[in-house]
This record gives structure tokens, C-alpha cells and sequence, in this order.
């Protein structure tokens, strides 16, 4: 039996998430005052400078943000289960610069918050927005690029955790797979990724080149339909996955 402590939830609404990030779909939500019980704690996207997110007994996550548990830090066991990544702390956190040139080039550049193609508010090189207006953003609307390259590469890390956390330690990519996957798994979020066949084939072991050469190709959809953009984007990823390097990524970053 579970001897999880229970902690108040202190937001009006919180999501309960599939995983360690707002990316994740979510599967249950809380209401301010509902207790719940933490059976662990692990890193995440950070949400207000906390970057803790709590496991509850539901078997979901929320961040630690929301949850009045009396410290700034854990107060539980780190989560151990699941299908945890082989390095976690270890692999590389943003990407190479050929990595943010491909995303940078096929997100596109939005000065200020509208719309992208199927509706969803963006801002910069494909920062989805969290708020209303896209308030979280700490740059000044409108955007210069370098302003939009800056928020890139805070959102980033976000993207390579999530990977990390469903590759195991078998697993070995480059900073040119690493950067390819990583524009992919922006593209495509953490829950979607987390679940394909892509990252199953990884983990089985299968030649990574293969892999990305059969899998990739297949994320061409969005609303529903054939996006012209979404298959160049999979030829410039697959490209870039195909280039040689040394310089190891994951599961270690060098």
C-alpha cells in the first residue's frame, strides 16, 4: 500500500497530465483545496520558476507550482518508473545551431501572437502560447528574430527532456539525431512522441537511420490533413538526422 502524504491543491483548476509537462494531454483535473497524495516527484517544465512536477495517486502529473507541499524543493523519492529515460540529467539540453536553423526555418517567424495554420496561437519560431495574449513570453511584442531565437532556446529544453524521458539508455544519437528529433518532437509535442512507433523502434534497438528514414515520413498530418509544409519539414529532419557526426548527444551529451 501507497504511503503517499496528501498536499492541497492552491489553483483554481489544475491539469493532471499524462507526464512531466504542460506538452502532455491531460487526464484528470483538480480543483483549489482538493487534496491529493504525491507517490513521487520528478522534473519538468518549469511553471513559475518551479520545474518540479508531483505524481498522484491517480497516476498522472501535476506541477509542483499548484500543489502546497510547505518546501520549494521535493519533499517525496524522485519517480523511478515508467519508461524512464537512460539519462535524464545527462543528455544535451538545447541543440546544435544546425538544429535551431531547421526549426527556426520551417516554424517560421511571427512577430507578435496569431493564429498557425490549424489554429493554435503562436509567437516567435513556433512558441505556442500558454496565456492569454502569450503573457508568459518575457520578450517585448513585436519580436526581433533575435528575440524569437532567445525563446527558442528557453523552450527547448522542455522538448529534449521529454525525449530523453521515453528513450532508453541503449539508445544512441548524435547532435545531428538528436537535433532532428528533437524539431520533430517540437512539432509534434511530448505525449504524441512519447507513444509512437518511432521511439518504440529506438528503444528496440533497430538502426536509428532506419528508423528515422521510415517513421519520420509518416508525421505529415495536421487538422486532420496532408500539410505540403509537414513533408518538407520530415526530408529537412531526415537530412539532418542522415549527417554525420561525432559528437555525441544522447544518451550523454559531449
Amino acid at each position: 500500500m501507497s504511503l503517499a502524504a496528501s498536499y492541497p491543491i492552491t489553483g483554481n483548476t489544475v491539469n493532471c497530465r499524462s507526464g512531466p509537462g504542460t506538452s502532455y494531454g491531460v487526464k484528470k483535473s483538480y480543483k483549489k483545496g482538493q487534496s491529493v497524495s504525491i507517490s513521487c516527484q520528478t522534473s519538468g517544465t518549469s511553471v513559475n520558476g518551479n520545474s518540479i512536477w508531483d505524481k498522484t495517486s491517480d497516476g498522472c502529473y501535476v506541477a509542483d507550482h499548484y500543489v502546497k507541499t510547505g518546501r520549494n524543493g521535493y519533499v517525496t523519492s524522485k519517480c523511478g518508473g515508467g519508461s524512464s529515460g537512460g539519462s535524464s540529467d545527462s543528455h544535451c539540453k538545447k541543440v546544435n545551431t544546425a538544429g535551431i536553423n531547421l526549426i527556426a526555418q520551417w516554424e517560421g517567424f511571427v512577430a507578435s501572437p496569431k493564429p498557425d495554420p490549424i489554429g493554435l496561437p503562436t509567437v516567435g519560431y513556433g512558441h505556442l502560447c500558454k496565456q492569454k495574449n502569450c503573457a508568459e513570453v518575457k520578450y517585448k511584442f513585436p519580436l526581433s528574430k533575435t528575440t524569437a531565437k532567445q525563446l527558442l532556446n528557453d523552450d527547448l529544453p522542455t522538448y529534449t527532456a521529454c525525449l530523453a524521458k521515453v528513450l532508453n539508455s541503449k539508445v544512441k544519437l548524435n547532435d545531428n539525431q538528436w537535433a532532428a528529433l528533437t524539431s520533430w518532437t517540437f512539432n509534434n509535442g511530448c505525449g504524441n512522441v512519447a507513444t509512437s512507433t518511432l521511439v518504440k523502434r529506438l528503444n528496440k534497438g533497430e538502426n536509428p537511420n532506419t528508423v528515422a528514414s521510415q517513421e519520420l515520413p509518416k508525421w505529415r498530418l495536421a487538422g486532420g490533413r496532408v500539410l505540403q509544409g509537414l513533408v518538407n519539414r520530415r526530408k529537412a529532419e531526415i537530412k539532418l538526422f542522415k549527417t554525420a557526426s561525432s559528437k555525441q548527444a544522447y544518451p550523454k551529451c559531449q
